[in-house]
């Protein structure tokens, strides 16, 4: 089992890394909208090695069986390498690429909200999100979050990609 993990968490950190800082390269002039929605394909294609790890590991390693338990296990541990890779790639963004990042997703944010909102709800909820940013917009806890919402769809994957290779 841990060569399984080690090899196809490996390629699915490798993919994470280069699919994320080229999404973000490459789509600079992109809207924050649709360089969301490619860095959570990217996630995704990232964590299809969940997938092909569980089942080289059923196939190759375990006689052609495994339980459902085993899969998930297997395929959150691919999920935590692919996240490292991706909360360093953001790392590496928000201090070395785009250290204004937090700043200009949050002016982004802002100028969207001010023109949906009545000023009262504006300036209230305006409060709340510089707030949020100054409390949780270092570099290293936003490179967490990645991590964690990489694991967090991992699991999804893992419990999907479990279910559909499980044999007993």
């Amino acid at each position: 089992m841990k060569n399984t993990v080690i090899k196809y968490g490996l390629y699915g950190f490798l993919t994470g890394m280069v699919c994320f800082l080229a999404a973000i390269l490459l789509g600079k002039n992109l809207s924050y909208s649709t360089q969301e929605i490619i860095g959570y394909a990217s996630m995704v294609v990232s964590l299809s090695f969940i997938f092909f790890g569980i089942k080289h590991y059923r196939d190759r390693e375990n006689g052609g069986v495994i339980s459902l338990g085993k899969a998930i296990g297997i395929g959150i541990l691919i999920a935590m390498l692919v996240g490292i890779g991706v909360g360093i790639a953001d790392y590496i963004y928000t201090t070395i690429i785009n250290p204004n990042f937090a700043s200009e997703y949050l002016e982004t944010t802002l100028k969207t909200m001010e023109a949906s909102m009545s000023p009262e709800e504006f300036q209230a909820k305006k409060a709340e999100l510089t707030k949020q940013m100054d409390d949780y917009g270092s570099s290293g806890f936003m490179a967490f979050l990645m991590f964690f919402t990489v694991v967090l769809i991992g699991f999804v994957i893992s419990l999907i990609s479990g279910l559909i290779l499980q044999r007993k």
